[in-house]
């Protein structure tokens, strides 16, 4: 039976339907606005949220998304179809096209923690799967001009913390130094797949290599490829990762290199029938997976520390508790591994 399978099948009444606003501000100094989707029926309430990045985006969702059609009596797989029929972005197509694939899965988070409210059970339950301590890490820049200071407090206030650090361009090789040896980076994003309002730091093929080669066991996240880039990676190939470009499992045949990591980011995929499609993919293929993490508000960041526990618990996985992502994280912070607990019944942990 596919995992997805198990799920498809699962009743979902759908008899109310309310979006709510977050909003905050980032360590890195920019206000992120998410929405909070929420489906009723039968007394329960089933979340999700989606982490459309553009504000106007978000604010045009809040004021005007309530006229979607969402009630009725379905399963989870026809509720799937229905959203496959509706424009959730009616009137103004979004300024990204992915935002597409982070709004489905807002609803589809959602229908999937009311469904399984109403059944009165959990999603590892359903889905046959064991929750397992989860490996985290923290993911932030190191400024301009680059300094090991945002690693060194975020260290402090929670001992053996790891790291996915965004590179830079300003980067010499002291800084690569220093940060092999600070220890703890688990990934360097180099942002080369970035495009519009996120568009990364250029290529730079000299820069690239010096990463593969002084942070010998660091995956190397999404640079940008070309024949030059191509080159200065070659020897470590297959610490290269995806993420940007990372939306179905099909693309894992289209990435330059064969990877051993992925990154795995629920709302790049959509729907829960692509999602589900890449976690047997990656294992069928021996392909190891960590968590990315889309600066989430609510219970956004709950549920991929949900999935990443179940599948994927040893990797280092960027979907730290969301205390570390504020813009001023003060006191004892939780460390790593976090120990996950789920709701009584829902896609949510018991928090939530």
């Amino acid at each position: 039976m596919s995992l997805y399978t198990r799920i498809a099948g699962l009743p979902l009444v759908v008899e109310g339907f309310s979006l709510d606003g977050l909003e905050s501000t980032t360590g890195a100094g920019w206000t992120r606005r998410t929405t909070i989707v929420a489906l009723s029926g039968r007394g329960e309430v089933g979340r999700g949220e989606d982490v459309t990045y553009q504000e106007p985006d978000q604010l045009r969702f809040q004021s005007h998304g309530r006229a979607l059609p969402m009630t009725g009596t379905f399963t989870l797989e026809t509720f799937s179809r229905h959203l496959e029929g509706l424009d959730l972005f009616p009137g103004s197509p979004p300024s990204d096209p992915s935002s597409r694939h982070y709004r489905r899965w807002a609803f589809e988070s959602a229908a999937t923690d009311l469904a399984l409210r109403q059944a009165g059970a959990s999603l590892h339950e359903v889905l046959d799967r064991a929750l397992r301590p989860l490996r985290f890490v923290a993911s932030l820049g190191l400024g301009s001009p680059p300094s090991l200071a945002p690693l060194e407090r975020l260290r402090r206030l929670s001992p053996g913390l790891g790291f996915k650090v965004d590179f830079d361009v300003t980067w010499t090789r002291e800084v690569v130094d220093a940060l092999a040896a600070f220890g703890g980076v688990a990934i360097v994003d180099l942002k080369g797949q970035y495009r519009g309002a996120f568009q990364g730091p250029p290529a730079d093929a000299a820069l690239y290599a010096l990463v593969g080669e002084m942070l010998p066991s660091v995956l190397i996240e999404d640079p940008e490829w070309t024949d030059e880039t191509a080159t200065a990676l070659a020897s470590v190939a297959d610490r290269v990762t995806w993420d940007a470009p990372f939306h179905a499992a099909a693309d894992l045949d289209a990435f330059p290199n064969r990877p051993r990591a992925a990154s795995i980011k629920p709302s790049r995929f959509g729907t829960w029938r692509e999602l589900l499609a890449v976690y047997e993919t990656c294992d069928g293929r021996g392909i190891s997976m960590y968590a990315g993490g889309q600066f989430e508000l609510g219970i956004g960041r709950d549920q991929i520390q949900y999935l990443a526990a179940m599948f994927h618990p040893a990797g280092p996985n960027d979907c730290a508790p969301r205390e570390f992502n504020r813009a001023d994280p003060v006191g004892r912070l939780q460390e790593s591994p976090l120990a996950v607990r789920p709701a009584t019944a829902g896609f949510a942990l018991a928090s939530s």
